[in-house]
């Protein structure tokens, strides 16, 4: 490693990056006929930003052809044990664990500059870009040519001494670096439990993930309707997923027990948040992302699975008071998933609902329980 690498190493651990790497920029020839076809397939399903250029993500010097290195940034966060509650019975939702406290982007962004400074510091006139989780940049495909990790089965970065609870960060800069020949080694092996235990079956052989099956997917990025089939796949969860992370044997060391209405909020209480509720309880929260309509419609359908009958009354009153039709025919659904007497007077009461979509859930509904 030369003397800048070093510099740069010992700088991001300093502000807290527990992994470094370097790579020198190339096209990324051996990804680019997967990534077409992944398009081809839908894979990015309604994600239509990752199928617009596609040629700039296999070969960032199309972004800027003085770029010539990359540097790779893992920042570590907390992987969060499994709550000893019983959150049918509690009505609690989930987020993921990288989505508490303050938005990632913001905190990572801001210490991964700090870094790019640096290289501008010691080598003048230098130039850097940086990058966290936004722009049209393989994350994943630098971070494992700068040997912070492999690409696991699950899709993520993992790293034997950090499993895959860290956040990426990139840095391209027109600086050359010496860089390692050898990449990190796969460990997966045989190991299949992040495929086998993902309750859509989101994932597949060959590294392969369909993006209208994962669950953070259908929490965060789909603005519509989550499928019927998939809304009981869903469990507790509200923002994101952990589940592929949490089955993977990497992953097992260190998970903190925090204040549970954090990470397993009550899901009443989310469903009845107002638009200035919402913007005050997550204006620094990348669950902001989700939008309300998209929490509360993920709200509606936890509630649903957790097929409570304390659930209908809050479940009820959405129908009759919430503006957003998107989240009064999940909350329609979640009523016919619980059954009873209450849940269907107040289904019926929905068949005269304004909203089509509305109707048509609280008549399924009504159909089927």
């Amino acid at each position: 490693m030369d003397s800048l690498s070093e510099t740069l190493t010992h700088a991001a651990h300093e502000l807290g990056f527990v992994l470094v790497g370097f790579a020198r920029l190339h096209p990324l020839s051996e990804r680019e006929a997967f990534y077409h076809q992944w398009l081809a397939d839908g894979g990015h399903a309604s994600m239509t930003y990752l199928a617009r250029e596609p040629e700039r993500r296999l070969d960032p010097r199309r972004l800027d052809a003085r770029y010539k290195s990359v540097v790779s940034l893992g920042y570590p966060y907390a992987a969060r044990a499994t709550p000893d509650l019983d959150w049918r019975a509690e009505m609690r939702g989930r987020i993921a664990a990288y989505a508490l406290g303050r938005d990632y982007h913001d905190v990572v962004k801001k210490r991964a500059r700090a870094v790019g400074n640096i290289i501008r510091q010691l080598r003048p006139g230098s130039v850097t870009r940086t990058y966290v989780d936004t722009g049209p940049v393989f994350e994943r495909e630098w971070a494992s040519a700068g040997r912070i990790g492999w690409f696991g089965k699950n899709t993520m970065i993992l790293n034997r001494d950090h499993g895959s609870y860290f956040f990426l960060a990139e840095i391209f800069t027109d600086v050359e670096f010496d860089v390692p020949l050898e990449p990190y080694r796969d460990h997966c092996g045989t190991c299949r439990r992040c495929l086998d235990l993902c309750p859509t079956g989101a994932l597949a052989d060959g590294y392969v993930m369909s993006s209208d099956l994962c669950i953070s997917y259908q929490t965060i990025e789909n603005r519509g309707a989550i499928p019927r089939e998939l809304r009981p796949k869903l469990g507790n969860w509200i923002f994101g997923c952990d589940i592929c992370n949490d089955v993977c044997p990497w992953n097992d060391a260190h998970a903190s027990h925090d204040d549970a209405d954090d990470r397993l909020p009550r899901l009443p209480e989310l469903l009845a948040l107002t638009e200035e509720d919402f913007g005050r309880r997550f204006t620094v929260s990348a669950v902001k992302r989700a939008k309300r309509r998209g929490l509360l419609r993920n709200v509606a359908v936890a509630l649903g699975n957790t097929r409570n009958p304390d659930a209908v009354a809050p479940l009820a009153r959405s129908i009759e008071t919430e503006t957003e039709p998107l989240i009064r025919s999940h909350a329609a659904w979640a009523l016919g998933e619980i059954g009873g007497s209450a849940a269907r007077r107040s289904l019926e009461r929905a068949l005269r609902d304004r909203d089509t979509a509305v109707r048509r859930e609280a008549a399924v509904a009504l159909e089927t329980n």
